[in-house]
Formats: C-alpha cells, structure tokens, sequence
C-alpha cells in the first residue's frame, strides 16, 4: 500500500515543482470544477450559510451546489431559497423533501437530480478548505481509476481560519481490506464517482455513510485518501449532540453495518471478528473522551 505524490516541494523549499504546476493551471483553466455538491439540509437556518460560503470559496468551485430540504418544517426552505438568491443564476438548486425522511434519503435524492460526474457531500453544520476540491480533482486527473476519494477532517471554531496545507501533499490508495475500519471516511471529505452502482440506505438513521463507503471499497472499486485536513467540524463529531451524538447508538449501528457486510458477502467471518475489535476498541476510546471532557 504505496503513496503517490500529487503536489510536492522542491528541495525543501515549498515550491512545487514546474510539472506540478503546469497540471494544476491546466486542471484550473476549466471555469468549474465538474463536481454537484450534495447538503441535506435540517433545521440548519443558523448554519447553512457558511457551509455555502465554504463551497463558493473553493479555489476550484464546483458546477453546482443542490441544498435538500429534508421537511425541516421550521423556516429552513425559505433560507436557502434566500441563499440562492445571492449567487450566480442555477449555480444553488434547492430541492424540497416531501417530509422528513432522514439524511440517507435526502443525500440520494441531491444524488439522483446530480448532473456532474463527480459528487461531493457536506453536512450544513460542516465547512469546507477552500483547497479541497482542487486538491481531490487533481488526484483523479492523475488516476482516473479512483471512484472515491476522502481527505482528513479536524474539528475547530466556526469562524476560525483553514488549516494550512502540509507538504508534500500525497494520495495513499486505500486496500481492500480494513482501511476503512482502521480510519474513517468522513462524509464530508468524499468525492465520488456519479455512477458509483450503490447508494445510502434509506431505512438507517446512523452509520449509512459507513455501508456505503465500506460497499464501494469492499466491492473491488479504488479509492483514495490525501493526507491533508480539507474540511472541519465545528462540533465533535461523536457525542456532541445531533444523530450521532448517541455513542452507544452509534457504536451498535456500526455492529450492524458490519454484520450487513458479511452477509453481503463483502467480508469474510475472521474479518468480521476483527473489524468487531476494532471497533470496540474505537467505541471506548470515544467514550473515554467524551467522559473526560464533560466531566
């Protein structure tokens, strides 16, 4: 399991070198970057501003940005009509649920009316590096075989500055295997093919970003990860509240997705004992936290 630079220094200096360069102003010649970016939205009047703001910013701006209402019901579909409203003609769609069906649904329905052929997410309480998208689509420029590729993710104050990139920056392809129960894939750090021939599980309320990524992967289709934080949390994301605030939850969901994957066949029954360790031992040390934090 190999690294493969995407953007390096030269000698030391933190120049990238003039091939590099010349692949990043040619990548960076297109207008948009042909990406739909993907924000279920839920009662997130308060929030769902700067998660744009943090797409418009992109040095690389996606084709389209698709904001879905998932029946919020409090006045959060008329703020992101007003949000529309303040950026170029077509570029925000807003798409309405027909009730509250949960962020699985509301993610396939921004996926079905997608018309890129990649598709980001990002939840309305997240925000983006503004390198991100240009760091991702120059990675599947330079491997047109990845279908999924996810970044580092930290957590910090809703209006403090990006983190700066670390050089040199790199890809590392995942294995099939347990990469993704080692570390995860963080939902708003995926970039993924369109036509990828699998989608959330609408009847789960917890852990369907993690079938799904452990779907693609386990089913033989290459993905990828750079080793740069290129979007952040403006909350823990365990045991801070919202769906997955609930750690035990959380933990029994990702029990059950596993034993979904052994079922589907995806992994075998020493695997599944493994990926069981594993996220036991990720369960305590979550909780460990949380303890130590609140008291």
């Amino acid at each position: 399991m190999s690294y493969r630079l995407i953007l390096g220094s030269a000698e030391g200096t933190g120049r990238p070198a003039a091939s590099i360069i010349h692949r990043i102003r040619k990548l960076n010649q297109r207008a948009l970057a042909p990406v739909s970016v993907v924000v279920p939205c839920f009662q997130c009047a308060h929030t769902i501003a700067q998660a744009v703001s943090s797409v418009a910013s992109q040095k690389f701006r996606p084709a389209e940005v698709l904001l879905v209402d998932d029946g919020s019901g409090d006045g959060t579909l008329a703020q992101l009509k007003a949000i529309a409203l303040q950026y170029p003609p077509g570029w925000i769609k807003v798409l309405a649920m027909p009730g509250n069906r949960g962020p699985a649904a509301a993610r396939n329905w921004g996926w079905t009316h997608a018309t890129q052929p990649w598709v980001a997410f990002l939840d309305a309480d997240d925000s983006w590096h503004p390198h991100k998208l240009r760091l991702q689509m120059e990675a599947v420029n330079d491997d047109p075989r990845i279908a999924l590729i996810a970044h580092d993710m930290n957590v910090q104050a809703r209006y403090a500055l990006a983190p700066a990139l670390c050089y040199p920056i790199e890809c590392r392809i995942s294995r099939r295997g347990f990469s993704l129960f080692r570390r995860s894939f963080p939902t708003a750090s995926i970039m993924l093919r369109r036509d990828v021939p699998f989608r959330f599980d609408e009847n789960r309320r917890r852990a369907e970003d993690f079938l799904l990524w452990a779907q693609i992967l386990l089913s033989g289709h290459r993905c990828a990860r750079l080793n740069q934080v290129l979007a952040s949390w403006h909350k823990p994301p365990f045991g801070a509240g919202g769906l997955s605030g609930d750690l035990t939850a959380m933990y029994l969901a990702a029990v059950d997705v596993r034993n979904t994957l052994h079922k589907q066949g995806l992994l075998s029954t020493g695997q599944l004992y493994a990926a069981h360790v594993m996220g036991l031992a990720r369960h305590l040390r979550r909780c460990l936290r949380k303890w130590i934090r609140h008291g």
